[in-house]
């Protein structure tokens, strides 16, 4: 059938020149050519994981998900630009292969065994999408569907996780002989939670344990789930719906994906699928399809990636520009958005008690809140699967940059009401949360470089001097450090005003201090 054939169309090029070991060019027309012949299937059997994760992220995008969104951004040298409309909003043509973010950030879940949210109004493929990630885990399609729990106000823990068996709460005589028939979805490498927020609030609560903690528990038996690649839906990214989204809940995901408006320029590809009578996932290529075994070499794989110091440097300089609330409280280590929050304080009273600094320059006026270390280590392991995703060795800055707004969305709270979004060309930022995101890193990303800190860190210094551990140091060495230390804070508290960055490495090096401190004591104790 013609249908079939098309959906069933497998790249034979490598979809990713730099990683290919044949020194040839890449052609995009190649993508479309036909289904791979009994020859390529055994080729494709020992094609590179990232290779194969690259060849089901173009199946996707060209077969499967319409999505001509190419949001996810790379240059290699210049790239034509064009100012559209009267909001004169730029309009980029990436000069190196970039990627639509509705399809590639839930790949790059599945790859990590993480948790992604799907956004958007109905009918968008929020739910599609998601079984598209279960059919590629080698899941029959059927099952898959079974599978899926789809929230309702009515949902019980026992509708959510499994049943007591009758017989055995008759005959038991303790709650340990008590049997449970569990959800088979439990078992399952892949797990769907349609419309999430339509859950109650307690079944959320036993949601949240198997999301968190990979078990399940009912009167008091457990079972042990594998690690899972998770997807939810929900018409919003607020919370909102049948049920508010408890906290903890929203706290767990880790990638927020927009499903964007369909392009009724691509209509002739939605009556094609008419036509044909052919659904995508029905029709997944086997070659794309990942065994368990594969799914965890490239979790591990993914894992090992590097991310090189001059990448970490930024991020701890963007991480630190947040947390700072100079009057939240009279201990230096207090002086925290986070205890304003745990206090119970009104924000707005709090924020117009802080009117020591420029409130337009300082970047984390921006924000009601400080970044968690759970939303780092998110924004770590997302940024080594798009290096691994891409071919490379190593996460380069811009990988960095391009995930970083879909990790940090809901996370990273606007305050609305600061001077920067008042201003009249930055109106477009109270509702377009990603590309604020993306525009705050790069505001870090320009005054780390004209404090040129790769060159000029001196907390940077003392840092690398103390990690080589202090085997052997002699004491008049340590009380020079401790001297270097205490001479270096005098010099960054003078006459300036305190923004995050600076507390962070007056942290840092009271840390230090302390450190050298009790190593001199038990040097005197020998």
């Amino acid at each position: 059938m013609p249908g079939f054939t098309f959906f069933q169309r497998l790249s034979k090029a490598p979809t990713n020149p730099r990683s290919a070991p044949a020194a040839r060019e890449f052609d995009v027309a190649e993508l479309y050519e036909g289904p791979l012949d009994l020859g390529d299937r055994a080729d494709a059997a020992a094609r590179p994981l990232d290779e194969k994760l690259r060849q089901a992220y173009f199946w996707i995008v060209n077969h499967a998900i319409i999505s001509p969104h190419y949001d996810i951004e790379y240059n290699d040298g210049p790239a034509p630009n064009f100012s559209i409309g009267d909001s004169r909003r730029t309009l980029s043509l990436p000069s190196a292969q970039s990627y639509s973010s509705y399809v590639l950030l839930p790949l790059l879940t599945f790859a990590t065994r993480r948790k992604c949210l799907f956004v958007g109004g109905p009918g968008r493929g929020k739910t599609a999408s998601a079984i598209l990630m279960g059919v590629l885990a080698g899941y029959p399609l059927r099952e898959v569907k079974r599978a899926m729990q789809h929230g309702h106000p009515q949902m019980t823990v026992a509708d959510l996780l499994g049943n007591p068996l009758p017989a055995d709460l008759v005959q038991a005589q303790s709650m340990e002989q008590i049997r449970i028939a569990w959800r088979s979805w439990l078992s399952m490498r892949v797990k769907i939670i349609d419309e999430y927020n339509r859950i109650p609030t307690r079944t959320q609560s036993a949601l949240l344990t198997v999301m968190g903690d990979n078990y399940a528990e009912v009167l008091n038996q457990v079972y042990e789930c594998p690690e899972s690649a998770w997807y939810l839906t929900a018409n919003d990214d607020q919370g909102g719906g049948t049920y508010q989204v408890i906290e903890a809940l929203r706290d767990r995901v880790d990638v927020i994906v927009q499903a964007l408006a369909f392009n009724p320029r691509f209509l002739d590809e939605l009556l094609l699928r008419i036509e044909s009578r052919m659904r995508p996932e029905e029709l997944v290529p086997p070659e794309i399809v990942f065994s368990a075994e594969e799914i965890d070499a490239m979790g591990e794989a993914i894992v090992g990636l590097d991310v090189p110091s001059p990448v970490r440097r930024r991020l701890e300089f963007f991480a630190s520009q947040f947390e700072l609330m100079e009057t939240a409280g009279a201990q230096f280590e207090y002086m925290t958005k986070d205890t304003v929050r745990l206090s119970g304080q009104e924000w707005s009273r709090a924020v117009s008690a802080d009117n020591g600094r420029d409130r337009l320059k300082d970047l984390g006026c921006q924000t009601r809140n400080g970044l968690s270390v759970r939303n780092l280590m998110t924004l770590l392991v997302y940024a080594k699967a798009l290096a691994y995703f891409r071919g490379n060795g190593a996460v380069e800055l811009e990988d960095l940059r391009q995930v970083l707004p879909f990790v940090l969305h809901d996370k990273l709270q606007p305050d609305l009401d600061a001077p920067f979004f008042a201003l009249p060309e930055h109106a477009a930022y109270r509702s377009d949360g990603l590309s604020w995101l993306r525009h705050l890193f790069d505001l870090s990303c320009a005054e780390y470089d004209r404090l040129d800190l790769d060159r000029d860190d001196p907390v940077g210094a003392l840092s690398a001097e103390f990690a080589r551990g202090l085997d052997g140091l002699a004491e008049r060495e340590a009380r020079q450090r401790l001297s270097r230390i205490e001479h270096l804070i005098e010099q960054r508290a003078s006459g300036r005003k305190l923004y995050g960055p600076l507390y962070d490495d007056l942290l840092k090096l009271k840390y230090l201090h302390q450190r050298y401190t009790n190593y001199l004591q038990w040097l005197r104790a020998q």
